[in-house]
This record gives structure tokens, sequence and C-alpha cells, in this order.
């Protein structure tokens, strides 16, 4: 257990010290990315962090100072059949228990919920223990473990100006936060975004999750091969693509005078999101995120079968601000996105007003105002703070 008596932390900014506030995230990268950009700026305030979540998750928070990470028992319903439908909900049973009991002893100030499955024991424990909690949607659309706790939360915190699935009755509760994301993303925000020059080099940025998109290793190949050759040979391209994809990729590219890099994991995303002048991938909420913290345009492919279509909300955000490109993936042919990419790499300023659409479509420091957040839910928030300005208001007012 780790011992809070020994953080560095001063006197003066520590409005939660001996606060204990529990945070709760389902175990994808998705979720638990913000749960844990929280939970530090929580403990660097004083706060003691007890982080509830699901076996998966335990990676995300291996050696973070100042949490105590507990595993609970859990299990997804939607999507499965009968029987996977049964473990699901007798594993969210136990973790429900458990969480509980947990939560009754710890007696924390206040539980932040994240969405994913693993999130309902604590929040909903939170819920018939009368302790105030709050959540946080990363996505357009108003997550089902998030919706079945809402009713009660204290606040809504958002990743967007915009979230459908929100009752009538829960939108005075809603602060548009932003979705946090890692420091070294984060300190993208004050670097200028550079157009390519007149036959200088064009860097694309190519990723589709954690996995790869095998839709993106079909389709975009062909179409930067079939790019006139002028443009070809200023492309610098870094892919992602599975293991099972690379061989297949490579090969397509040979012979086509771009410089290509494939990975099935790409290590210094920071790094090549600070120098690309287009990202192309999904729209999952941290890839959003982290394309509009940067400031960088998106050519966005949602996933089709996402759950609530939650990744075509999120890119038709990004696309309404004008800081993206969305392209369906059942329009997302190889002569098509050809097409497009010979239009968009030759126009410079419609890359680089992307790019400033993209930062303006997204909020700095989301980590920050989320703990804001929460000190304002305990009634230790300065008056006239951010979050205090815009319970209730539109978003895309403030």
């Amino acid at each position: 257990m780790t011992d809070f008596t020994k953080l560095d932390i001063s006197a003066s900014e520590t409005p939660l010290a001996g606060q204990v506030i529990a945070v709760t995230s389902g175990g994808t990268g998705g979720h638990m990315f913000p749960a844990v950009a929280l939970s530090k700026s929580l403990v660097r305030r004083g706060a003691r962090v007890l982080f509830f979540t699901d076996a998966r998750a335990a990676r995300y928070t291996e050696g973070v100072e100042g949490v105590e990470t507990i595993i609970l028992p859990a299990g997804g319903i939607a999507g499965k059949g009968i029987k996977g439908r049964l473990t699901g909900a007798l594993r969210l049973g136990l973790g429900t228990l458990k969480a509980r009991s947990l939560i009754k002893k710890a007696k924390p100030a206040a539980v932040i919920g994240f969405g994913g499955y693993a999130s309902i024991p604590a929040t909903m424990s939170a819920k018939w223990l009368g302790i105030p909690y709050a959540i946080h949607e990363q996505n357009a659309v108003l997550g089902r473990a998030n919706r079945l706790v809402a009713s009660h939360a204290e606040r809504i915190a958002t990743s967007f100006a915009k979230v459908t699935m929100i009752a009538p009755s829960d939108e005075a509760k809603v602060i548009w936060t932003g979705n946090p994301v890692r420091a070294e993303v984060a300190a993208l925000a004050v670097s200028e975004y550079h157009a390519p020059e007149s036959d200088g080099p064009i860097r694309l940025l190519i990723t589709g999750g954690s996995q790869g998109a095998r839709i993106l290793s079909e389709v975009l190949p062909d179409a930067l091969v079939s790019l006139p050759e002028d443009i070809r040979k200023r492309l610098h391209v870094t892919q992602q693509a599975r293991d099972e994809d690379i061989d297949a990729v490579r090969e397509t590219y040979d012979g086509s005078m771009i410089d290509v890099t494939l990975a099935s994991f790409i290590n210094d995303i920071p790094e090549k999101l600070r120098d690309c002048h287009l990202v192309i991938a999904r729209s999952g909420a941290s890839t959003v995120a982290e394309l509009t913290a940067a400031g960088r345009p998106g050519f966005l492919v949602p996933l089709p079968h996402a759950i609530d279509d939650h990744q075509r909300f999120n890119a038709q955000q990004v696309e309404e601000a004008g800081g993206a490109w969305l392209l369906p993936q059942d329009r997302f042919t190889s002569e098509l996105v050809s097409e497009r990419l010979a239009k968009l790499l030759t126009n410079p300023a419609a890359l680089t007003c992307a790019a400033k659409a993209a930062k303006s479509s997204g909020r700095a420091n989301a980590a920050e105002r989320l703990a804001d957040m929460v000190l304002d839910m305990l009634g230790l928030n300065p008056a006239g703070s951010p979050n205090n300005e815009n319970m209730g208001k539109d978003p895309q007012k403030v």
C-alpha cells in the first residue's frame, strides 16, 4: 500500500490534504488515460486516491505515486449472448459487493467515474451509500455505463462541446472540461503547426488504435501509391499496421518512391504528432483528444460498429468545427481517398485552417479542469472558477 504521508507536495498546494477520493474506470486505454491523469492531479493537490478498475488496467496505474489500485471482478453485458450476459452480470454483482464494502470503509469524499462496465460497481456503490459522485464522458455520446448512473451524479464532465444521450433533466449538471491527454501530447498545445512547404516533405501519421485498423492497411497504401509522382516523392509516411498485415502493406509501398515507416505499435506518438502535417486515423476518444490538444488536422474514418456509433459522433464534432475531414468506411475506397488526398496535400492553406480549428475545438488543461470540478463538488473551489461559471451553460458559448 502506498505511504501517502511521504508524498512531496507543498502544504500551500494541498486543498485536498487528508481527503480520500475514489476514481473508477473501465480497463481500456480510452477510459484509463483520462482517469489516471485526473488521479495524478488530485494527488498533487494532496488527495489519497483509491482507483477501482478491472484486471486489464493494472498496468496503467502501476508505479503512479499516491494511487492505490483496487482490482474488481467485472464483466461486460452489451453485445453478448445470454450466457455472456449472465456471466457479466454475476461478475458485476461480485464487483459491486467488493466495491461497496471498501468504499464504506474508506469513506471517500467523492467518487469520480470514467465509464466502462468496470466503473459501475464503484459509482453504483457511491449512489447507494449517499456519497457524492461525478462522471466523465470521453466520447460525444454518453456511454451506457455512464447513462446508468448519470441521473444521480453531481456533475457530468464532457470531452466535447456537444454530447448526445444526456437527459434534458441532467443538462444543468454538464461541464465541458475536455478529455485529458498524456503530458507529452498536452505540451504540444504551444507548438505551432507548419503546413508543407512547396516541394518540401509531406509527413503523414496513420494510426488505427492499439491494434491497427485492417481497413486502413488495405486502402491507404493503394491510395497513396496512386498519387501523382510529384506528391509521392515528397511523402514521409509513418503507418501503424497489425503484425499480420505489415508484409502485405510493405509490398504495396515497394517501388512507390514513398518514404515509409511501418510498425505494429508506434512508441513516439507525441513526436510524430508534433512533426506530421496530417493524421489519418479512426476517431476514438483518445485519438480525437490528442488531435485537438496538439492542433493537428485529421482525416477520420469512424469505426462503423462502435457502440452507439460514438466514433462517428466524435468525428462529426471536429469536422463541424473545421478541424477534420470525415469519411465513412463504406465510402473509404482507394480511388476516392487518393482523389481527396491529392487535393488536400497540395493545399497548405486548408491544412493550416484545419489545424487551427482542431485546436480551438478542444480544451486545454482538461485534467486540471476535472480536478477543479472535484474541489467544486466538495465546496473547496474558489468562487468564479471556470467550472463554476460554466455549469449548465451552452459549452459552445463559453
